[in-house]
């Protein structure tokens, strides 16, 4: 029997389209618009976070080429530092890096769906992560075929909406690109707002979980990650700024269903109710790539980790229900304990933290001269270093003016620390 075939840029890039199109690009600008209000500064948020991410893509592609084997953080951490790092990053991956961005999608689609139905958006909520979570734990076909025409949804349907907002007049607008961005982006309020914005373009480091399966990595990861990455950018900033053409300030600022005041202004009520319908399945989609992949992603640390054993166990189709079903559990806490902008929040801190970490671990394999033969970021050290900066900005200013949230995400670390000297390493 031959070796598996691999996969080439294209199918690479649309992997990493799919896992950065999410919840946050339907949601972000609301919590945006409380503090910042210019359409300028909106744009440079969005067009900052596609930079970023792209660095940050970059880096990973490096470092994944050093150490091309499944388990992303996990294992990146465990190589470049110790085994008690790349612990905690796959605690943070188990308890926060997919449970959380799950239950946001959940409290997102609960918000569009009342728009349309008499239910409670938090039993919206809990009925998708149960229904979802059901579905992925039968048939992994029928999951790869719904993913991968889901991508593709997300992509036509945002940009849909992004030329019915240009070529539609409004009737009032909350753009403004006067000079108030001037002062508007050096703000603490600046640096929140990045958070929104750096949380909806997770997923860029995609290149963690699909490097053992690209066809010559060093050519194909690096091209796919930028065209991804680019794609993912213009229609972010697009839809952007259509959901400003055709909303007002005042209907906008706060508001977790900015696209249900997009489509309403656009299309009117009975149009805005398909919208939400759409929107909505766009919602599943995410929900079901991160239910789908999450768990397999925390079973690496079943294999090397007693006290987590169980969540290797499998179904006779080799699906991981156990970590299935306990991600689930984790995404339904956090739907009824907490509110959006508060889990979204301590999830942005501690995943740009483990982010960080792997980032600057490009440091760690130049000193050691690794990695010769394989890709290397370009206009090494300027890079990593942009990446820590902007990092090490928003760490900062969410510990100071989010100390709450901040503080669960480091409390949360401090738990899977504990719990490393009770895991029983094996081997």
């Amino acid at each position: 029997m031959g070796a598996p075939k691999k996969i080439g840029w294209k199918v690479a890039a649309a992997l990493v389209v799919a896992n950065m199109i999410g919840t946050g690009v339907f949601t972000s600008l609301g919590f945006q618009l409380v503090d910042i209000q210019n359409s300028w500064s909106i744009a440079i948020l969005w067009v900052l976070g596609g930079v970023m991410a792209l660095i940050g893509a970059l880096c990973y592609a490096e470092v994944g080429c050093a150490y091309p084997k499944s388990g992303g953080e996990y294992l990146f951490l465990s190589r470049l530092y110790h085994p008690f790092m790349g612990y905690l990053a796959g605690w943070v991956s188990l308890l926060v890096g997919f449970a959380a961005p799950v239950a946001l999608a959940a409290m997102a689609l609960g918000a569009y769906l009342t728009n349309v139905v008499a239910i409670p958006s938090e039993t919206l909520a809990v009925g998708a992560i149960v229904l979802i979570s059901m579905i992925h734990s039968f048939n992994i076909r029928t999951s790869s075929r719904f993913q991968s025409l889901a991508t593709w949804f997300k992509v036509l349907l945002i940009a849909f909406l992004i030329g019915a907002g240009l070529l539609l007049t409004p009737e009032a607008s909350a753009l403004d690109f006067s000079g108030a961005w001037t002062a508007e982006v050096v703000t603490p309020s600046f640096a929140i707002a990045f958070v929104y914005v750096s949380y909806s373009y997770t997923g860029w480091n995609a290149a963690a979980y699909i490097i053992e399966e690209v066809d010559r990595p060093r050519i194909n990861l690096p091209k796919a990650l930028v065209q991804g990455t680019l794609l993912v950018t213009l229609l972010y900033v697009g839809l952007q700024l259509v959901f400003l053409k055709h909303g007002t300030l005042k209907a906008l600022q706060g508001a977790l269903d900015v696209g249900h005041i997009f489509a309403t202004n656009v299309f009117g009520p009975k149009g805005a109710s398909l919208i939400n319908l759409l929107i909505a399945f766009f919602l599943i989609s995410s929900i079901s790539a991160m239910v789908w992949v999450g768990p397999r992603v925390s079973m690496a640390m079943g294999t090397d980790y007693k006290l987590w054993s169980f969540l290797n166990r499998k179904n006779k189709q080799g699906i991981p229900v156990a970590a299935i079903w306990l991600q689930a559990a984790i995404s339904i806490v956090y739907v009824l304990t907490g509110t959006f902008e508060s889990v979204l929040l301590y999830c942005g801190f501690i995943l740009q933290l483990s982010s960080a970490l792997t980032v600057a671990g490009v440091f760690v394999l130049r000193r050691q001269n690794a990695n010769k033969e394989n890709f290397r970021a370009p206009w090494h050290p300027l890079l990593p270093t942009a990446f820590l900066q902007l990092s090490l900005w928003i760490l900062g200013y969410l510990l100071v003016n989010q100390p709450k949230e901040s503080l669960m995400g480091l409390l949360i670390l401090a738990v899977g620390a504990g719990t490393y000297f009770l895991s029983g390493r094996k081997g």
